[in-house]
């Protein structure tokens, strides 16, 4: 008999919490205009995250104001400087704006 849980892992290890601690479910819906708008942008954009930035930042910002995450200045979430990408024919260029 081997000492090792069901799917191979060790009896008794403590799981170890997410880097960011554990935030709430919107159970209330409250935020769920701000995430439809976003799951929809990233549908019709090919799942291309970079393209669908605005919708995700109110997404957060909805979250922060309805107590669901803590709060965070939004350059800690990677918002800090906008960021274009425009596809031209030739190659891919990043804009940087200030």
């Amino acid at each position: 008999m081997s000492a090792g849980g069901a799917f191979g892992g060790t009896r008794g290890a403590r799981p170890v919490p997410p880097e960011k601690g554990v935030f709430p479910l919107d159970h209330m819906h409250e935020c769920d205009l701000e995430k439809k708008d976003y799951l929809g942008c990233l549908k019709s954009s090919s799942h291309k995250s970079e393209k669908c930035r605005e919708f995700s930042r109110k997404y957060l910002e909805c979250r922060m104001s309805k107590n669901l995450m803590a709060k965070q200045d939004m350059s800690e979430l990677g918002f800090g400087k906008e960021c274009e990408v425009e596809a031209s024919e030739d190659k891919n260029t990043v804009m940087i704006r200030d």
